[in-house]
């Protein structure tokens, strides 16, 4: 019996407001990139008072481990993709801000 490869594979593709989660399964073809099952999962559908190009430039990872580089990720079956909303203030000017109030008491 040969070893047969699937040609299509079973994936997530998640994402996350504070109040509005979903996860998207996907069966996609083998060497399926995570940037490739962003793109298949429209999001933009599912999160329509999000930008449609925050889904575009958002960084991703898999389980929690951020893809440096996600356009080059092909996945593996059973592989979420989770996609990461901007930071709204940049933790070292949240920080620097905090310090100061702290100054200031």
């Amino acid at each position: 019996m040969a070893d047969e490869t699937p040609s299509l594979i079973h994936v997530e593709v998640a994402f996350a407001l504070p109040l509005k989660q979903r996860i998207v399964a996907l069966e996609v073809p083998l060497g399926t990139t995570a940037v490739d099952a962003v793109q298949l999962a429209d999001l933009s559908s599912l999160f329509p008072e999000v930008e449609r190009g925050v889904f575009e430039r958002a960084s991703l990872g898999i389980f929690g481990k951020a893809l440096k580089a996600p356009a080059q990720h092909h996945l593996s079956d059973g592989e979420r993709v989770e996609v990461y909303r901007p930071l709204e203030i940049d933790p070292k000017a949240a920080r620097l801000a905090r310090a100061q109030r702290q100054q200031q008491q």
